[in-house]
């Protein structure tokens, strides 16, 4: 897997962290237990350190990166959603972070919030502990419900696990073809936030 050494930074992985041969892990970076970097995952710790603490996930695509002399921060249980983009930010206990937000410099999302998919959370705002914010401008448009708060710590607790799975069984393999019989189908286990309801 590609993970780099810059200057005088060699990132740190936990033993039971799971980083994809096709993510990228350079300089002053620390990876906590039981998290997951899905492939595709750009995570460059070379203007400042990124400290990604237990039970994170970040999925893939996401880039997460900051100007010189800044500490990003994921604390405990962040879920940073496919394609998103962590500038500079500190993320807090047990968040979600949708598809594709961004969330810029200096930016501080309270513990258990929830961003949602494509909003643009801007420098230097504070979004408060449980608060779900959309749009571009991100804005607060209502507090988290403990149901919306389990659903979220459910599929987090999902990606805390996928790092011992993959250790176990992921291998690289050519594909099946039409003839060959088909693969076991996945259990329904986890539903969507609507489904919820």
């Amino acid at each position: 897997m590609p993970i780099y050494k810059f200057k005088d930074w060699t990132p740190v992985i936990a033993t039971t962290a799971f980083v994809h041969p096709l993510a990228t892990v350079t300089g002053d970076v620390v990876i906590g237990h039981n998290v997951y970097v899905g492939p595709g995952a750009h995570i460059r710790g070379d203007w400042g350190k990124i400290i990604i603490e237990d039970g994170c996930n970040v999925q893939e695509n996401c880039v997460i990166h900051m100007f010189p002399g800044t500490t990003v921060y994921l604390r405990a249980m962040s879920h940073i959603g496919h394609g998103a983009i962590i500038h500079g930010a500190n993320i807090g206990q047990n968040c979600l972070i949708g598809m594709n937000a961004v969330v810029m410099d200096r930016a501080v999302i309270g513990d258990e919030s929830i961003i949602g998919a494509l909003a643009f959370v801007a420098a230097d705002v504070a979004i408060p502990s449980r608060s779900l914010a959309v749009g571009n401008p991100a804005k607060v448009i209502k507090q988290v419900s403990d149901e919306m708060l389990n659903w979220k710590t459910k599929g987090t607790q999902l990606y805390m696990e996928l790092p011992r799975e993959l250790e176990e069984t992921l291998t690289e393999v050519r594909p099946l073809n039409e003839e060959e019989p088909n693969r076991p189908m996945h259990p329904n286990q986890y539903l969507t936030w609507n489904e919820t309801k």
